[in-house]
């Protein structure tokens, strides 16, 4: 679902500063959060923009959000202030945190030539998949904000209903998702994700609407799997890809999805990423988000 930021919200938040955001470990303080919230929930249109946001991530048929911060973008430019604004939003869905101790709160998703063309900072497709999939505590959520674009027109996000397209697939298919025969990646260096879950189930036995589907599309490629559980996982594959939906970010463009309902990708580059100079090239910032305790999916 694509937000549009009322323009009576939108020149509030131009006048708004935000003061620098404190950390709990990994985690967003909670004081934070308060003083965000206590300041936000005055501004006009800021509660009825929220409750929005999180009923397109979390209400029937929901599962992801584009908020169109881009007019915010070009007046405060992309740096502390405005990142702090969509902390904010995103402060609204569920809690965020970095589960990579090296990182800043926001991580830098650029663009490396010489990087495996199916990583998130490659030049080619990246496939479906969900973020961490390999730790028994997945962030509820992964968001994306664009800062730039793909200069030369490619590198469409895709998403696709994990839900939906399960119940696509054949009940023999779903058995043997539901095992733990799955690995990928490795898990090191990490807070707030939990464990290494190794080896896995995609299909995770919790109650209908509250487990993940722990799919990434590069276990095909680069893990050991038996015939038929590969083959289980490569029809969950076409079927993620017939039901996909794609969009291309805009700058200011804040991309959040529910990870227990909707898988994420990207098309590829446009072809000719090495003639751009590595400042014109494409720029998300990554934030993730751990929903509050006894909300399940919900903020």
């Amino acid at each position: 679902m694509l937000i549009d930021i009322p323009s009576e919200l939108e020149a509030a938040l131009i006048d708004c500063s935000l003061p620098l955001w404190k950390l709990d470990g990994a985690f967003l303080a909670q004081s934070t959060m308060g003083r965000y919230r206590a300041e936000l929930k005055v501004t006009p249109q800021f509660e009825e923009t929220a409750a929005i946001l999180r009923h397109s991530l979390t209400g029937e048929g929901g599962g992801y959000a584009v908020l169109r911060l881009g007019n915010l973008a070009k007046a405060l430019g992309v740096d502390d202030r405005f990142q702090r604004l969509a902390t904010a939003f995103a402060a609204e869905v569920a809690i965020p945190f970095s589960p990579f101790p090296r990182w800043p709160l926001w991580k830098d998703i650029g663009v490396k030539v010489d990087k495996d063309p199916g990583k998130s900072s490659g030049i080619g497709y990246n496939a479906f998949h969900m973020d961490l999939v390999n730790g028994t505590l997945p962030p509820d959520y992964t968001t994306l904000l664009c800062v730039r674009p793909d200069p030369l027109g490619g590198g469409p996000s895709i998403l696709s209903d994990a839900r939906a397209a399960v119940a696509r697939l054949s009940e023999d298919s779903r058995a043997l998702l539901a095992e733990s025969a799955y690995h990928y990646g490795t898990f090191f260096d990490l807070f707030g994700v939990g464990e290494e879950y190794k080896p896995f189930p995609i299909l995770d036995g919790s109650a209908p609407g509250e487990g993940f589907v722990r799919f990434t599309a590069k276990m095909l490629e680069r893990s050991e799997l038996g015939q038929a559980h590969a083959d289980a996982a490569r029809e969950l594959a076409a079927e993620l890809v017939r039901g996909q939906v794609s969009l291309m970010l805009q700058p200011g463009d804040y991309l959040i999805v529910n990870q227990r309902r909707f898988l994420h990708g990207r098309e590829a580059l446009h072809s000719g990423q090495e003639a751009v100079p590595v400042s014109d090239r494409r720029l998300l910032l990554q934030l993730f988000l751990r929903a509050r305790a006894g909300n399940g999916s919900a903020a």
